[in-house]
This record gives C-alpha cells, structure tokens and sequence, in this order.
C-alpha cells in the first residue's frame, strides 16, 4: 500500500506528476517517483532551480528510462526534488524546500537524489529513480534506510536526463525490499550471464575512515555475509589514502560540471542557494592542468581495482562513513562529511562499477549502509547476491 499525503515534501511542488502504465509486464502493480532531472513529456524539468525551470522549455519527449518503466507496468506517481543542478550530497534545495528524512527527521536525508529517496523510505512510492555522480543514490539510500544501486557506467540510459558530470553520471534507483531493486534492474539493464560468487574482499581503507560507531554497527552484517560467502579477505586499494580518491575525483568532477552546465550559467547568472553557487565558481576555476592528474589517477586505479573483481569477487565496506548529517550541521562540518564520504564513494565511481547498497545497521536510531561492489557488467549478478544477502540478514526481500 503506497501512502498518499507528501508529509515528507519528497515530491516537487505543486500538483504530482502522473502517468499510468503503457503496458502490463515485470513491475505492474508498482509505483514509481522519478528524480526531476529526467524528462517527461509535458512537462519542464525544473533541475532543482527556478532558474533553470524558466529558462528551459516543456520537455518534448519522455526519457526512455521512464518509458521503459512504464511499458514494464509501473506507474509515476510524480517528479521528486533534487539538490540544484545535482551538485550536492546533503539533499537540501532553499527553493522548493529540503525534503524530511523519513528515518531521521533531524538529519538530511542526503544526496542530490534527495527526494526520491524521501519518497521511497515514506512509502509514496514503491521504487524511484535517482541519479549517481558522486553518491548521489547511494549516500541517501544509506541515510534514509534504503537500498540503492548506481550501475555499471554506461549501462543504463541517461537520454533525456540532465547532465553533471557525464563520465560519471549514472541512473541509479532505491527501493524498501531487494527483490524490487532487482526486479527494476531486470527491466532497465542489459541481460547476460552475470554470476557473482566472491570472495568478499574487505576494503580496509573504508572501514578505517568510517566512524568507529558505523564499523561497529555494520561489523555484525559482514559476519553474516561471511557465513554465506565464506571469511573475508582484507584488500588494500588506495595507498595513497581515501583523502586522494577524494582529491581526484573532485577536480574531474568539477571540470566536467562547468563544462556541461557552465555555458548556461554565465548566460543566465541563476539564483543559487548556500554551497552551490560556491561549487560552481570553484568548478569555474578548476584549471584543466589541475584536472589532468585526476584523469590519470582514474585510469591507475581502474588497472588496481577492476581485475581484483574479473573472477567474480565483491568488494564490501561501508557505504557512508557516518550517519546523515544533522540539519543543524555547519557548512563546514558538512564539507568534513562531504570529503570524508566522496573518498568512499570515488572507488566505484572512479571505476565505473556498479555498487549496491544494503540497509545493513543502525547508530543511535540513523541509517547506515553496507555496499557491495562488483565487475564492470555484473550488475544482474550483483542484485542477486543483494537478495540473498538480504535474506541472510533478515532485510526485506
């Protein structure tokens, strides 16, 4: 049963966008949210800034994500907020309003895929889809107590989505239970053989820089994983520090950002609320000679990472190393967090790999994730050993 009432201010305002099925098929019977920075036909995507809403025309065609969504049985149930122009991992936007954590009310409910999020854990819908640059799925599945995936780079179609960074954007999408994430995967990603049957490696360098509280909390959910996959093997993949993943990624983030979305922005010179105007101009200033390490180091890690995984092996860590801010946190707390978790979530962005997060554990009542990363491809796979591990742990299935 999916909720009616917004209570958590999820969707974006005014009257819910909505669409019925085109067809029966693998998901009739379910409700989606889509993050609105994907097109539907009819309507203007407003991309989080009201700027960009009145700057850019009723879209023309529907992104064929959505459609396919829709031939496959679900039904849109409305367009949720984003963080403005995706570039955030709090979840706030000052112009539509920051949607309520349903799990924490005090926190943020995290990421630029804030609202679908919101949407899900609150039960207005039953999956919804979000985008994944930096985190941006799974940062707020991890707050709000969700599951979340970001897929192989390039696997699932970003047509008629708005762009951030686009050697790093992905499509990603949150559910309650596993078998609804995996039943979603089965409609949007490519088919194939697609086993993954470990080892767990252990990312040490992750569970290091998580919090003591948040290792402890999701220690008991790796024992169990272990129980099912066999003891866990220790791996060591960024002798540089998780400082550095941060460092790297940040700069080709930030070069890709004002190149996709600068042009617009010196035209219109938008309205922009606390942090993000800040974002963009230090992306402005990112010189493309400070950019090009990060390009390298991105294929350095790709030849340490990817083959540790061509057998079939998952990476396992936390997914954030802290629970969601809380709403009174200071910008500069929030960029401690912001590092701190764009250095865990670079390893599979860097890579392009698919990661999966579970709703594994809980500190003083606020969500934590567990993730699984695997190969490039293996993403059918993957959310298959996503529902054992689910049932393993007693999540919803």
């Amino acid at each position: 049963m999916v909720a009616q009432d917004d209570d958590v201010g999820a969707f974006v305002p005014g009257p819910h966008l909505e669409r019925p099925p085109l067809a029966s098929g693998r998901l009739s019977g379910l409700t989606f949210a889509v993050k609105d920075l994907f097109d539907i036909a009819g309507a203007v995507t407003t991309y989080g800034n009201p700027d960009w809403a009145s700057t850019h025309a009723t879209a023309a065609a529907t992104a064929p994500v959505v459609t396919a969504l829709l031939q496959a049985g679900a039904r849109l149930v409305g367009k949720t907020k984003t963080m403005e122009l995706a570039y955030g991992l709090t979840g706030e936007n000052v112009w539509q309003g920051t949607p309520i954590n349903p799990r924490s009310p005090d926190r943020f409910p995290g990421g630029s895929s804030c609202g679908s999020a919101a949407a899900v854990a609150a039960q207005l819908a039953d999956f919804a889809l979000g985008s994944d640059t930096g985190g941006s799925v799974r940062i707020p599945a991890s707050y709000c107590g969700l599951f979340g995936i970001r897929p192989t780079y390039g696997a699932v179609s970003l047509a008629g989505a708005c762009p951030l960074a686009p050697s790093f954007d992905t499509c990603g999408w949150f559910s309650r239970n596993a078998s609804v994430l995996a039943g979603v995967g089965e409609v949007l990603l490519p088919g194939g053989k697609q086993g993954v049957e470990g080892p767990l490696l252990r990312v040490e360098e992750a569970w290091v820089n998580a919090q003591p509280d948040v290792a402890e909390a999701l220690r008991p959910a790796l024992e169990k994983l272990e129980q099912l996959r066999g003891r866990s093997v220790g791996v060591r993949i960024a002798p540089e520090g998780i400082d550095s993943f941060f460092d790297h990624f940040r700069t080709v983030q930030a070069e890709e950002a004002w190149t996709s979305l600068g042009g617009w922005i010196e035209a219109v010179q938008p309205r922009f609320g606390p942090g993000v105007r800040e974002r963009f101009a230090a992306a402005k200033a990112t010189d493309p000679a400070v950019a090009a390490p990060g390009r390298a180091f991105r294929r350095l890690v790709q030849a340490r990472i990817r083959p540790l995984l061509a057998g079939g092996a998952v990476l396992i860590y936390p997914t954030s190393p802290c629970t969601a801010p809380l709403l009174t946190a200071s910008p500069a707390e929030q960029d401690v967090v912001r590092q701190a978790t764009v250095g865990v979530t670079a390893i599979a962005g860097l890579c392009g790999l698919p990661e999966v997060t579970l709703p594994a554990g809980t500190v003083d009542g606020a969500p934590v994730g567990l993730s699984l990363v695997a190969a490039q491809g293996l993403d059918r796979g993957l959310l298959a050993f996503a529902c054992d591990a689910a049932s393993v742990l007693g999540l919803p299935v």
